[in-house]
């Protein structure tokens, strides 16, 4: 077919939106078919798209000459297609304004149809794990990023380092020295994505990563996260738990296990139980681990939030060749982020880089170079202090809650981190959940984090509830804590 001018007004070029919630429509994807006229094809691929759904009413068209130009098609046959669409109520234009998708062009049925599907939520949150997500520093965080761009070298917008940005990493050694009392310098921390990702790498390959001394079972705490355990069981780890107390773990246990050379422990916040690994024991695990050639792996998940006293310092401090130090920014800022960190010894060090891989898949360089001027301003410090009153608030509340609506129950572990155990009679825990349940309250139970294999004469199963007091918002904290009090039973 031979393109001829034509008599109808060309469309106008589009100018800038006027109204910027409008998708643009700039470039422009369309199939147009082999054989048959140039303009009849376009037309028909134009209707199909707005029939279809796939260009919703109100999307501005790109003008016709750069439409021509990325379909290879003549200016005319362009200008002619629009034209007629216009005609036919497909399109409209206006001076100024360009061409768009008209108003009462109505997309097919099942693509109306389609919607996200939407899980209501409960109506009272009191469940574990998670920070108040309304009180994420958002102007000091994006006040952070702009100079952390500014300041960026041009390789930064490269593939990533998997040990990680050195920037953050330089700032990591100086902060956790100065917090934590942690051993380290820039080269042996490692970034990872958090700490579901550290144990993935250390366990890569059915403990590929790990010295060969140390192969075998994996003593664990009692009490912990059932996802975790699945994790480790997937990489081919078998686990053992060692019983609690209100010292903590009984690490003690490990003497009568010859066959275990790596324990993974949350010293100074035992989760969930919530009590602190004594003195003693911090020191006893450490001459095991030089005893045995093994190691221990410090999961310090929320150690900086201790409301009681200082916190106390990481076990790492105490021989940081046999301890690994896991941290993570997800119970400090955010889990979105997707930001952690590993201490580790320095023969550890080329093992994890090599099961990480040659280019960082995981923790955004970006995300890395605005933490570590965020930690460097000392905005990290100003928020952790400021979350530190708002969490101990949060648990005087609850504590003041339980004392006047259900004196009999005792919240047993040290006042530090963001959730607390609620001990209940033997029993009850079941029922309890249960009515939490129907008054739209969510909250964790005990016996969820019980490892499967603890036996009853080594530590008797309690009952009792994992209440986080972080994730409620404001408005709804007290009316959660007055449902929580609803639902406890009476004294026995």
């Amino acid at each position: 077919m031979t393109d001829t001018p034509v008599t109808h007004p060309r469309q106008p070029e589009p100018a800038h939106p006027s109204d910027p919630a409008r998708p643009t429509g700039a470039d422009l994807h369309l199939d147009l078919p082999a054989t048959g006229g140039r303009r009849a094809a376009l037309m028909a691929a134009l209707r199909e798209a707005i029939r279809s759904g796939r260009l919703a009413p109100g999307t501005r068209l790109p003008p016709y000459r750069s439409l021509a130009a990325d379909l290879g098609l003549a200016r005319n046959t362009a200008a002619e297609a629009y034209a007629e669409l216009v005609a036919e109520g497909w399109l409209t234009a206006r001076q100024g304004s360009g061409t768009t998708v008209a108003e009462r062009a109505e997309p097919m049925p099942t693509a109306r149809a389609r919607r996200p599907s939407v899980r209501p939520g409960p109506v009272y949150d009191l469940r574990q794990g998670q920070p108040d997500a309304a009180s994420f520093p958002r102007s000091a965080w994006l006040a952070a990023g702009r100079r952390a761009l500014t300041a960026a070298p041009n390789e930064a917008f490269g593939p990533g380092d998997p040990q990680g940005r050195r920037e953050l990493r330089t700032v990591l050694a100086d902060y956790l020295a100065r917090v934590r009392g942690v051993r380290t310098d820039p080269d042996r921390i490692v970034v990872c994505s958090g700490f579901a990702h550290a144990l993935r790498l250390l366990f890569d390959g059915a403990r590929a990563v790990l010295p060969a001394a140390t192969n075998g079972p994996l003593a664990v705490e009692g009490y912990g996260l059932a996802f975790h355990r699945a994790l480790l069981a997937g990489a081919g780890v078998t686990t053992v738990p060692l019983p609690l107390d209100e010292d903590g773990a009984g690490v003690g246990a490990l003497a009568d296990r010859p066959d275990v050379r790596t324990v993974l422990l949350t010293p100074a916040h035992q989760f969930p139980t919530g009590g602190p690994l004594h003195a003693a024991r911090r020191a006893a695990v450490v001459d095991w681990a030089r005893g045995r050639g093994g190691l221990v792996l410090e999961d310090d998940y929320d150690g900086e939030f201790r409301y009681d006293r200082q916190p106390v310092g990481a076990v790492q401090g105490l021989d940081p060749e046999r301890v690994v130090y896991l941290g993570t920014a997800s119970k400090s800022l955010s889990p979105a982020l997707r930001l952690g960190w590993m201490v580790l010894p320095d023969h550890l060090v080329d093992r994890v880089l090599a099961a990480k891989g040659e280019r960082e898949g995981w923790a955004s360089a970006l995300d890395q170079l605005t933490l570590a001027e965020f930690i460097d301003s000392g905005s990290y410090d100003r928020h952790v202090r400021r979350m530190r009153r708002r969490y101990r608030d949060r648990r005087d509340r609850l504590v003041a809650a339980l004392a006047a609506g259900a004196p009999h129950i005792a919240v047993s572990g040290i006042a530090a981190g963001l959730h607390a155990v609620l001990r209940l009679e033997p029993g009850t825990e079941r029922s309890v959940l249960k009515a939490a349940a129907y008054r739209g309250l969510a909250v964790d139970g005990l016996a969820d984090y019980r490892h499967p294999a603890l036996a009853a004469e080594a530590m008797p199963a309690a009952d009792g509830l994992v209440v986080g007091y972080a994730t409620s918002p404001d408005h709804a904290y007290p009316a959660a804590l007055a449902a929580l009090c609803d639902i406890l039973p009476p004294p026995a």
